[in-house]
């Protein structure tokens, strides 16, 4: 299995207990929908499979789990920080109608100041809100992605049209003066 036939769902975050419990956080956004029997742990490059045995979701995009084989806190610690993987194959169907913020991912960004930005080349995702990564004139610029910002989304042409803060772009730009 490669990376490019999966999808990221979370990484391991801290053991628990002495018996191989761990802790994962999930950056999937619905993790009770995910079909968690096995998932694919990134070591060294190359995704290894691991069978679980058990596992306990949080509220709070957490969830504790046992994997088969992992029965003693040291081997346990060999897996922290790992991100975890499934096939592509089971990702849950979403509704043809469902547009999620991360569906922007590959859009062109035109702000109503400064014309077009560029693609949208990531998204962010922080407690507080999305935040948005374009490269303009060879800087990458944070924005946030809100209602407030946002003055149109036209799916069918791939298009974000955003109303920036005035001075926003700028502090960008000058950093890169200043060097």
């Amino acid at each position: 299995m490669k990376v490019d036939e999966c999808f990221y769902i979370g990484y391991i975050t801290k053991t628990k207990g002495l018996k191989g419990e761990i802790q994962v956080f999930f950056e999937y956004d619905e993790p009770e929908d995910l079909p968690l029997d096995s998932v694919f742990v990134e070591i060294n490059g190359k995704l290894i499979p691991y069978f679980i045995s058990s596992y306990k979701l949080q509220n709070n995009q957490t969830g504790n789990f046992y994997f088969e084989d992992i029965d003693t806190i040291e081997k346990a610690e060999k897996l922290l920080r790992k991100k975890l993987y499934l096939p592509d194959a089971k990702k849950p169907e979403r509704d043809s109608d469902e547009f999620l913020i991360t569906d922007l991912k590959g859009f062109s960004v035109h702000d109503e100041n400064h014309g077009d930005l560029g693609e949208l080349i990531e998204i962010h995702d922080y407690p507080q809100q999305y935040v948005a990564m374009v490269v303009y004139k060879s800087k990458e610029i944070l924005f946030p992605l809100n209602d407030d910002l946002i003055t149109l989304i036209d799916e069918e042409n791939k298009v974000l049209r955003v109303n920036l803060p005035e001075g926003l772009i700028d502090l960008y730009l000058e950093d890169s003066a200043k060097s």
